[in-house]
């Protein structure tokens, strides 16, 4: 996680550091509906490797965006969901959902 010195001075950039590459954005979409095991993510972002997804996830775990609870459990269960800041990008995806329907629409 980056301290508040390290982030740079626009907010807009410091958003897109945050959640500004594809894969990010279509993890989050997916924890926004709520909590998903490994597997139930890597199934609805086509393309994605599992190197790239588990690299996303830690990156959005260590910029408290997403949290990871472990399950005691033989073969162990790791479950992917939204910490409380995490869920406040939900007006940010929409937008962006709202502004694709749209832009679709009138090509």
């Amino acid at each position: 996680m980056l301290t508040k010195d390290e982030l740079p001075e626009c907010p807009v950039a410091t958003t897109v550091q945050l959640i500004g590459n594809k894969w990010k954005l279509l993890i989050i979409r997916n924890l926004l509906t709520g909590p998903q095991r490994f597997t139930e993510i890597i199934k609805t972002i086509p393309g994605i490797s599992k190197k790239v997804l588990t690299d996303n996830l830690r990156a959005l775990e260590g910029d408290g965006l997403v949290e990871r609870e472990i399950f005691a459990e033989v073969p162990p269960k790791v479950v992917y969901s939204l910490s409380q800041l995490g869920k406040t990008l939900q007006p940010i995806l929409d937008a962006m959902r709202d502004w694709g329907i749209d832009y679709k629409n009138n090509l």
